[in-house]
Order: structure tokens, then sequence, then C-alpha cells
């Protein structure tokens, strides 16, 4: 059908009507296809595959699942075609998206700018920052990071955020005291 023009492909197995633009609830119902019926509910899609499900990302090769590490993971691990990684998740991390919890677009872009490489997260996060519907704020996100205590590579993600605005992270820390500026109110800080 794909062949004839009846549908467009807008994921691996995941096809749709050609005039259908693919929303996050399409692409995170086309992930949840994709993971196993009997962990679906214990697992979060995360980092690069929740920047897909955003929209501001290509589709990952392998899908990255977070588990609370509340949970057990061992009983998770022969799951093909997907990535787990062990996490600690606060009640704000978390959003449902057809069918499957997906780590929210804070908690996407803190993960992205923590744990993937400068080259695929740059993009990925000016996305993430770009749109308003994701309402995540470049000032939040450096926030979140420099207040995350003893968390690896912290620095290179704060490296990350100042190649995205310079004039903003360039001298160093941010101070968390005096966060908001009078003139910008509290809404960007909440």
């Amino acid at each position: 059908m794909a062949g004839d023009g009846v549908l467009s492909q807008f994921h691996q197995h995941g096809y749709a009507l050609p005039d259908a633009a693919a929303s996050p609830q399409m692409r995170a119902r086309a992930a949840a296809n994709a993971v196993p019926a009997t962990i679906r509910q214990r697992v979060v899609a995360g980092r690069m595959t929740a920047a897909w499900i955003y929209g501001c990302a290509n589709e990952p090769d392998r899908l990255a699942l977070l588990v609370d590490a509340k949970r057990r993971i061992s009983s998770l691990r022969n799951t093909r075609g997907c990535t787990l990684h062990e996490v600690r998740l606060g009640p704000c991390d978390v959003v449902s998206l057809g069918g499957l919890m997906v780590s929210s677009p804070l908690r996407t872009a803190l993960d992205i700018a923590l744990h993937v490489e400068a080259q695929r997260a740059l993009p990925a996060l000016e996305a993430l920052l770009s749109r308003p519907e994701n309402d995540v704020r470049l000032r939040l996100l450096v926030l979140a990071i420099e207040s995350t205590p003893r968390v690896p590579h912290k620095r290179s993600a704060l490296e990350k955020l100042a190649r995205l605005a310079p004039s903003f992270v360039a001298g160093g820390p941010v101070d968390v005291e005096h966060a908001v500026d009078p003139t910008d109110g509290a809404q960007d800080v909440a």
C-alpha cells in the first residue's frame, strides 16, 4: 500500500495516511508496539527515543527504555531491540502518550544533555528547546543539571548547553540563589 501511495511510512513498522502528520501520540503508539506487552507498564521511553516521540530527533535504531530504580530490572534483560537504563524517576518525570509512558520533555532534555554524545545531543536539545509545546526552558534545564548532586557527565552536559547559548552559560555555574531575573518573572523557572 505504501508503494501505491495509499500509506506513508513514519516508523520502521508504522504507516499512516499520506496527509496525516505523525504526532507524538502516533509515534508513542508505534514505539509501544515494539515494547513487549508484558513489560510495557514497567518501562518509560526516554533519551533519544523520547526525543523522537516528541518529533525532535530521528527514529533511533534501538528504543531507550528507562526503568525506575525501585523496580527489578533483572526480569527485563531479554528485551530485544531495546536498551534498558536504570534511573530514579520522580512524579513529574513521566507522561503517558499513545499507550506508553514517556519521559517528560524536561527529563528528556536533561537525560540527553547528560548521556548522549554532543553530535546527536545538540540538534535534539535545540529542537526540544525551540518548541513551545514542550515547555522546556534553557534556564530551567541548566538549573536542573546544576542542582543534581554527584551526577556523572555534569560538566560535559553544561558544555553542550553552552554551545546552544554561549552568552547564558559561558560564565560557569548558574547562580541558583538569584536564578530569576526580575524582568523575566517566575514563568521561566516554573
